[in-house]
């Protein structure tokens, strides 16, 4: 069976959900991860969702900041939702996707965004965002299956993970590197957290490290489809086990145009179960 996942930084869930309904049934993805809900859970949309089929959803949220959402056709049995970096900011949610056999886990993140000062001692924001990073690869390193294991961690990670890892992933490496999301800083602890569990970049199976690849540009560009000032931003992450299923991917870069736009466009990626 094919699996397909998508995530989208939507920069508040109510504002655009006119836009998630019709990106869900413009390409029908198995699951949805959403960031920035920026909603509480009470008001959260369910009915929206339920209409479209989307029965099983673990939402965390919180007022005007943040918010992670995962919103499934396929059920999933575990749920957990993480607190990092002893904050309580709706970051990281992680469920357990039922398709028979080993359970495929899913965790969807939004990383911090850093602020704008890449110096730990002048920017609070900064600092948290490296810390977040830190405690996510010592994490995922401690959950490693051994070498010898029989089989393997069949796992995906998703989200705004506010680095631009690639040279290409940004529109100019070298005016970036002092900008927050492609400091070498970010990009060598977003790389250690990527060896932690051997993560498979998706798109970039599919994308030659040498080719421009984007998920967001800034609402501060007037046109910015003739500007493309964009960063890639926006990440799906497979565990080797998984490497073999991988067999597309898509972002959906024309939902940039759309009425109440998010600074953030899809990433969805397919799997062959």
């Amino acid at each position: 069976m094919s699996l397909t996942v998508a995530t989208w930084n939507i920069n508040s869930v109510r504002l655009r959900i006119g836009n998630v309904e019709r990106y869900l049934r413009l390409r029908k993805p198995d699951v949805l991860c959403l960031q920035e809900t920026k909603c509480p859970d009470e008001f959260f949309p369910h009915l929206a969702f339920e209409a479209l089929g989307y029965t099983h959803r673990l939402v965390q949220g919180m007022k005007s900041y943040n918010g992670v959402a995962i919103l499934s056709k396929v059920p999933f049995t575990a749920t957990t939702i993480h607190h990092r970096c002893g904050k309580e900011d709706c970051r990281h949610i992680e469920v357990a996707l039922d398709l028979g056999g080993d359970p495929i886990l899913l965790d969807n993140l939004y990383i911090p965004a850093g602020g704008d000062i890449p110096d730990v001692a002048q920017n609070v924001k900064f600092a948290h965002k490296l810390d977040f990073y830190r405690e996510m690869a010592k994490w995922y390193a401690s959950h490693k299956p051994r070498p010898r294991a029989r089989k393997g961690l069949r796992r995906i990670a998703v989200g705004d993970l506010n680095v631009a890892p690639l040279e290409h992933d940004v529109w100019n490496h070298k005016q970036l590197l002092k900008i927050v999301s492609h400091t070498p800083v970010e990009v060598d602890l977003f790389a250690q957290m990527q060896a932690s569990l051997d993560w498979i970049d998706v798109p970039r199976r599919f994308v030659a490290a040498d080719k421009k690849l984007y998920s967001w540009w800034s609402y501060r560009n007037t046109d910015w489809r003739a500007s493309n000032r964009g960063r890639r931003l926006d990440h799906i992450l497979a565990t080797p086990a998984l490497s073999g299923a991988i067999s597309g991917y898509r972002i959906d870069a024309d939902l940039r145009d759309w009425e109440k736009a998010s600074d953030h466009v899809p990433v969805l990626a397919t799997f062959e179960i």
